[in-house]
């Protein structure tokens, strides 16, 4: 069952979890992939309501949501397990099948494709309108340095030498997924 909410109403729900993160999933075909993100914006932009969700260039999540066009926002709400976010963020849909090595409940969605997640219920689903990658040469060098090394590989899981793609996502749906 989910109850529709207006995602406004929980923003501070929203906003409040990008520390210790919150989960971006998107799918194509059968491949379902999700990760964690500890960046991202909720606003309204052209009169609709977004996420922007920021994706580093080097990510697998990147090559599916560039060829999904569409990701759900799985956000903590009530008790949740942190190791869940952990896992997610540092182990990569390229070389696992991070849902099912967690046993994660896809839920399925109402105007996507991609499901929510059960096991983090407060849930948007989004339809990519834009997406614009971050020019390195136009961020403050201190952010440079601590968040763009360009002496450490894309593979490493926090900061490295890849840059981020925003991707502003209308929020088509919002609601809390509950037993």
């Amino acid at each position: 069952m989910k109850r529709e909410l207006n995602v406004f109403d929980y923003a501070k729900e929203i906003t409040g979890s990008f520390h210790p993160g919150l989960l971006l999933t998107t799918r194509v075909d059968n491949k379902l992939n999700t990760m964690t993100i500890g960046w991202g914006m909720l606003g309204v932009i052209w009169e609709k309501p977004v996420f922007i969700a920021y994706v580093r260039e080097g990510r697998h999540t990147r090559d599916l949501l560039d060829r999904s066009g569409e990701f759900t926002v799985n956000i903590p709400y009530g008790s949740c397990d942190k190791k869940i976010l952990s896992y997610c963020g540092v182990h990569s849909g390229r070389k696992s099948n991070k849902i099912e090595e967690l046993g994660l409940t896809p839920v399925k969605s109402d105007r996507i494709q991609t499901p929510g997640l059960k096991e983090l219920p407060l849930t948007l689903e989004c339809k990519v309108l834009y997406r614009q990658p971050l020019v390195l040469a136009d961020i403050p060098k201190d952010i440079q340095t601590s968040c763009y090394p360009q002496d450490v590989d894309s593979d490493f899981p926090m900061a490295n030498k890849d840059c981020h793609v925003a991707y502003y996502g209308e929020i088509l749906k919002a609601y809390i997924i509950e037993d």
